[in-house]
């Protein structure tokens, strides 16, 4: 009898330690990586912008996760782009519209908590390498992160330009095969320091947050040759085109929308270079897409993918002649547009989202899933209901604007467009994926655009006397009055 008691005891004992370890690992915050891939376009084989894309470990992803296939960013260039997602503030709301300036040299973002200092103060492990934030990263901003290794440069570029040569163009505008393997590339040091940090982060009991930058599909497009034998020239599709499309738009977003700094569309032509940079773009795409596999399997091999939310994204589009023009810096579909792919532990799999979201959702999203106390004053909004069902109820336009009081709004069947001087486009996304029919002074579609008008911010402050890098024709007298002040 006594025996029988001290085994009922020790039973007891043993199930209460496995209900509390059990709970304890329940309990347990989600881990977070972070995936952020520079200039990356809808060109993967689950978004399928073009058609002969090869990306395995983005495609694996979506699969484990929701995929957004109407997600837009804040702004179509690097700086606004990352500094809104981040701080959780709109443009107009900061005045951060181009290249320039850094957001902790603007007065009403120099004090602002980001998502990485949010979540360091609230006990998660902070790790980044790549790029992340555009340009040098701040002191305020370093000491959030508990390691911030610095990305290698990896192997040269070469002396000499391989393909766009055109005296006076910007040094990064260039592509062809280069480097010798893999390795030379810095991204492929990222990928391969991240999955070796991940053996390291499974030996600690603090939740990580991860945040990892790969530079590529950037310009200059350089991997090595055997990234662009996947894709021969004499079999490559070139993006859809129409002539005469911007007869039905105004001057101002003719110029607006003209990039300074990419090759005109004409030229491409008149050199044959168009399958040559679309084939780089392809290449380089593939390669990206190879380092992200190599830190997914890492985080695999660690054991702690059951309990890591994985968001892997782009900051803008870009475009390779659709619109007959190249690069972002544009209110169009191609460059407002951004792969957004988020999976973990409770989100659905396998999913497709079809409702327009925007980067700026990607900060309270994260605070929300991981349970932490809501940060106040953000502008986005938590995407968790659509993590948990992408087909739920969503009456909200993605909002993107490039300079002072010029805006798009897509929602999940249209684009508009309100210009600073008052001009308009209007897309039918059913009837014209291309946007190349502008219905905007169509009467019929009179009430819709009074709806959007209600949407669109209601503070519009100046751009920031420090902004420069526009690449538009028209924001280059802007940014002279603004050197002189």
């Amino acid at each position: 009898m006594r025996k029988f008691s001290f085994w009922w005891a020790g039973t007891c004992i043993l199930a209460m330690v496995l209900l509390f370890a059990t709970q304890n690992l329940q309990a347990k915050p989600p881990n977070v990586l972070f995936i952020s891939i520079d200039d990356l376009n809808d060109w993967t084989g689950s978004y399928g912008g073009h058609p002969q894309a090869i990306t395995p470990a983005l495609d694996g992803l979506a699969r484990r996760g929701v995929q957004f296939e109407n997600a837009q960013c804040q702004a179509p260039i690097c700086n606004p782009s990352r500094a809104s997602m981040f701080t959780g503030l709109l443009p107009s709301t900061t005045g951060i519209y181009f290249l320039g300036p850094d957001f902790r040299s603007v007065e009403r973002t120099k004090k602002a908590e980001t998502l990485f200092q949010y979540f360091h103060r609230n006990g998660y492990d902070l790790s980044t390498r790549g790029k992340i934030f555009h340009g040098r990263m701040s002191e305020v901003d370093r000491a959030s992160f508990d390691e911030n290794s610095p990305a290698r440069r990896g192997a040269p570029w070469p002396k000499v330009k391989l393909s766009y040569d055109k005296p006076g163009s910007s040094k990064l505008w260039d592509w062809g095969a280069w480097y010798e393997k893999d390795s030379d590339d810095k991204d492929y040091l990222t990928a391969e320091w991240a999955a070796e940090k991940f053996q390291k982060l499974a030996d600690q009991d603090k939740p990580f947050f991860m945040a990892l930058g790969f530079s590529l599909p950037h310009v200059p497009l350089y991997v090595p040759q055997k990234w662009f034998d996947l894709y021969p020239l004499d079999s490559l599709e070139l993006p859809e085109t129409m002539k005469g499309d911007m007869d039905d738009i105004s001057k101002y977003a003719v110029l607006l929308n003209q990039s300074g700094a990419a090759p005109r569309h004409e030229w491409m032509i008149k050199n044959d270079e168009w399958k040559h940079a679309v084939q780089a773009y392809l290449a380089c795409t593939s390669f990206v897409d190879h380092c992200v596999g190599m830190a997914l399997q890492g985080l695999e091999k660690s054991g702690l993918a059951e309990n890591t939310i994985i968001v892997a994204w782009g900051d803008h589009g870009f475009h390779l002649g659709e619109k007959e023009r190249w690069a972002k810096r544009s209110l169009w579909e191609e460059s407002a547009r951004v792969p957004l792919i988020i999976a973990g532990p409770g989100i659905e799999k396998d999913a497709r989202c079809e409702r327009p979201v925007g980067l700026i959702d990607i900060y309270p999203t994260l605070v929300d899933f991981c349970g932490l106390d809501k940060k106040e004053g953000l502008e986005g909004i938590s995407l968790v209901p659509l993590l948990k069902d992408p087909q739920v109820q969503w009456d909200r336009p993605a909002l993107t604007t490039f300079g002072p009081n010029n805006h798009s709004l897509r929602s999940e069947h249209w684009r508009f467009i309100q210009y600073d001087d008052g001009s308009r486009e209007l897309y039918d996304h059913r009837e014209d994926p291309h946007e190349w029919k502008n219905l905007a002074s169509n009467p019929q579609h009179a009430e819709l655009i009074k709806d959007f008008v209600k949407r669109l911010p209601k503070v519009n402050v100046p751009a920031d006397p420090a902004s420069s890098g526009s690449g538009s024709p028209l924001y280059r007298e802007l940014e002279k009055a603004n050197k002189k002040k």
